[in-house]
Order: structure tokens, then sequence, then C-alpha cells
């Protein structure tokens, strides 16, 4: 989501001053949140000596970059951390490709410093697009070596240049990352291209990718993508309140700029278009199933913005700020930040037909499921990003900026009970976000926003009880 509803300072390169809330705060934060936890889960948080995240008993985290480190090819770390994936390297080594959401006026928290020093560390032939024509854009991703053995960041790059607000996105069954522009920001007096894209960035690259913007994939406020390896197909998210849930359907699916076809999900007992948001009025039971349709989408360079406003008068349904989206086993989850009566959220799960995507579609259609509506912000608050655990759950990322509600890492059981996995006490209660599990399934990585930093979280995995 964008930095422009966010009331405080990104990282900088100074360290860290971990400062908690008081102890009786975080007292009582555990005796509420055991109280409300819909199943034990790893049962009640730890404080945190060192005021950055509680865990449960058993857990422990690691800072593995922090904003505004020197990177290895001479620039720093970006502020503002935000969607991330984890790819293989070998037994021991893993891959993390990571967003940040930096925007125009974020020039000064980008990978080249204060004033641009250090600008000509890098080819600007491989940049996107520039502020003014001179200065590039702060948004991208880095690329971290982590060594899961030694516990060590051997390696971290800026791997893509001159994009902006880069939210979320997902990975792809062939090692890359998608990487999502939040904004529809139009080329003019301050950039120089239309953005809203999406791009690729193969994880094994080292050093900055060409940027190529996936433009068959639709110009819209992306905030993330999957990708069903059976079938190839792409599901994307929109970040807004009466945004679309779409599909893409690729001409060649290890070519996504080869293009394909663009479409949004209908429900076929509302052909006007159907609200899956339930707060005018409940239309879609919490646990109910309904039957989707695919509705083919034209004019997908959206250059009026009005991509969703056609899709829905042609019979898609409206979705309340679409976020992280995850493929699982045969199915999908994506979550809604501020839908549901109560507004605190909701995660919806997508069953593809066996025939997705074909001509037999119609007659086996695909379902979508209302998996959780939150009802009690102190249970589930503002959903964002997600990832199914190798276990199963959903472990899904809290993103509101509250003086009262902390942050947390909420997990949420196959039948949608739910339950606290970490809460974030560091100053600022900023989101967290990206979080993704190495290929072992013994490490969970995730970002704390804001100061900028990206975790290693270990513990008894095992040992949840649902």
């Amino acid at each position: 989501m964008t930095f422009s509803r966010r009331g405080f300072l990104g990282a900088t390169a100074t360290s860290l001053a971990f400062a908690a809330f008081s102890a009786r705060a975080q007292e009582d934060a555990v005796e509420a949140e055991t109280y409300l936890n819909e199943v034990q889960g790893y049962g009640a948080l730890v404080p945190d000596p060192k005021g950055m995240i509680d865990l449960p008993p058993g857990f422990r985290y690691q800072v593995i970059s922090q904003a505004g480190e020197t990177m290895s090819d001479g620039l720093l770390v970006p502020g503002k951390a935000d969607g991330m994936g984890c790819f293989a390297v070998d037994a021991e080594r893993v891959l993390l490709v990571r967003n940040h959401e930096l925007s125009v006026s974020d020039i000064h928290n980008g990978a080249f410093g204060l004033s641009e020093r250090l600008i000509d560390r890098i080819d600007r032939s491989k940049v996107w697009d520039f502020q003014n024509g001179q200065r590039p854009l702060p948004g991208g991703t880095t690329t971290q070596l982590y060594n899961l053995k030694t516990g060590q960041t051997e390696r971290q790059h800026l791997s893509l240049a001159g994009t902006l607000i880069n939210c979320c996105g997902g990975v792809t069954p062939w090692g890359s990352w998608l990487t999502c522009e939040e904004t529809t920001l139009e080329a003019g007096l301050e950039v120089g291209k239309d953005h809203g894209w999406v791009f690729e960035v193969p994880s094994a690259h080292v050093g900055l990718v060409e940027p190529v913007a996936l433009k068959g994939l639709g110009r819209f406020k992306h905030e993330a993508a999957c990708i069903d390896p059976r079938t190839g197909v792409v599901y994307l998210t929109e970040d807004v309140a009466d945004g679309l849930f779409y599909r893409f359907l690729p001409n060649d699916r290890r070519n996504l700029a080869a293009g394909g076809r663009l479409q949004a999900l209908g429900l076929t007992d509302a052909p006007e278009g159907g609200d899956t948001r339930n707060q005018e009025e409940k239309t879609f039971p919490i646990g109910g199933w309904k039957a989707a349709r695919w509705i083919d989408l034209d004019g997908v360079d959206n250059p009026y913005d009005d991509l969703r406003r056609r899709g829905h008068a042609k019979g898609a349904a409206v979705f309340c700020r679409g976020e992280g989206v995850f493929f699982g086993q045969g199915e999908l989850y994506f979550a809604c930040t501020a839908g549901g009566a109560a507004g605190s959220g909701q995660i919806f799960r997508y069953v593809p037909s066996a025939m997705e995507g074909q001509a037999g579609e119609r007659d086996q259609p695909g379902k979508l499921q209302l998996f959780v509506e939150s009802q009690n912000d102190r249970v589930l608050d503002y959903a964002d990003n997600l990832v199914v655990a190798p276990w199963g759950h959903v472990i899904v990322c809290e993103d509101r900026y509250s003086d009262t509600l902390r942050n947390h890492l909420r997990g949420v059981t196959p039948q949608g009970k739910i339950y606290t996995l970490a809460r974030n006490v560091f100053t600022g209660n900023s989101e967290f976000a990206g979080a993704c599990f190495s290929p072992d399934g013994g490490t969970l990585f995730v970002n704390l926003q804001n100061p900028g930093v990206t975790l290693a979280i270990t513990g008894p995995w095992t040992t949840v009880k649902a």
C-alpha cells in the first residue's frame, strides 16, 4: 500500500535504536491477544528485550539486512522494504528478492544516497525512468544472498531501478520475482513514463536487470501476483477500494512479455457485477462458495485509469483493496485489506477450474470462497501480504498504522481460525511485509517497513496447536 498515508519518516543509515512500549503495555497486549486468539497457535508472546518484535516461546529473530547499509555494489540498501520472494540456491543458501515501496518524494531514501551521490556506480541505460529526466526514480528491488547455515548475508545488490512504489509481487515457477508498481502516475512534469506496471526480476541475476514492463498484465495499482504452476495462469490483485481481481492468460507461460489476455473475475450469481465487500450489504457469507466466471478486458494499458470501472460494467466483481496473493496446493489465497462489515479485512480462497482458462471452463467453473472476514480488529486487522506455510497455514502480515493497535503476524488454519505469531513493538508501529519461507520451511523471512529491516525468524514451527 502507498506511503502517502503514512505519518512517519522512512529508515536512514543511522544505527537502530530499539525501543518498545512499556512492559505493562506489552503485558496487557499479551493478555488481550491470548484471550482473543481463536486457536492457541504457538502460545502467548514473550516481550522482546530489544524492543523490536515479540515472538512465542522458543522462537528467535535475527536482523539480516538494514536500510542504509552499504551493499556489495557500493550502493545503499533502500528504505521501505515491502514484498519479497525466497529462492533456493543450494542446500545452504537462498536468494531474497525484495521490493522497496518508494515514491517520487522518497528520492533520498533510495539506493543512491543523499543527492544521488552514488549514481555513477550504475549503468543509466538500465534505469526504467527518471525524475525530471535526471534522477533515477527510487523504487525497485534489491537481491540478497543469505546463508541459512551461518546466518550471514553474503551479498546484496540493486536489481531493478527506476520504478515507483514497488509494493508486493510474487514468485514464478521458473525462479524469478514479479514486482508490482502500486501507482498509476502518468508521464508528465515529474516522471518521463507512465507507471503502474509489473516487471520481472530473475533471482539469480547479479546486477541490474534490463527493465521491461509486462504491459499485457495491465496498468493499474498493482499489489501482488501469483502463478498457478499447473496452468501458468497469473493472478493479480488491485489495491483500491473498488478494485478487481484479475488473471492473465499468457501466450507463452515462460515469457510473460509475449502478451496474452487479461481478464477479471465475476460471480455467476451476480451477472451485473457483484460486490464482495459486505459493507453496504452482506452478499457473501463467511465460508460460503460462489462459482466464478472470467470477463475479457480491453484497453489494458488503461490511459484514463478506468480499467476497473469498465471491468465492473462488463460484470466483474468488486473487491475492497486487494493485497497479497499466494498460490498454495491447488488453490490460492488473497487478502482484501479493508473489506468486510467491520472494515478490518477479508481473505478469499480461489480454487481454479480443472479447465482453467480453456473452453470447457464454463461447464466446470472455478470457485471463490470468503475464507475469513475479520469481525474484530484485535483478532485480525488489515491483512496485507500473505504466504502459505509449508504446513498449510496462511501467515498474514498486518498493515494498520494505529496509535492504539500494534501490527502483527497472524496465522490462519485451514479451517479459517486465527492465532498470533508475532507483534511489532518497535517505535512507529510499521507494517510487517514480505513474509516468505525458506525452501526447507525452517526460516520465515519478513520485513518491517520502518526502520527498514529484513528479519529471519526461526523456531519450533511443528508445535503449532490449532
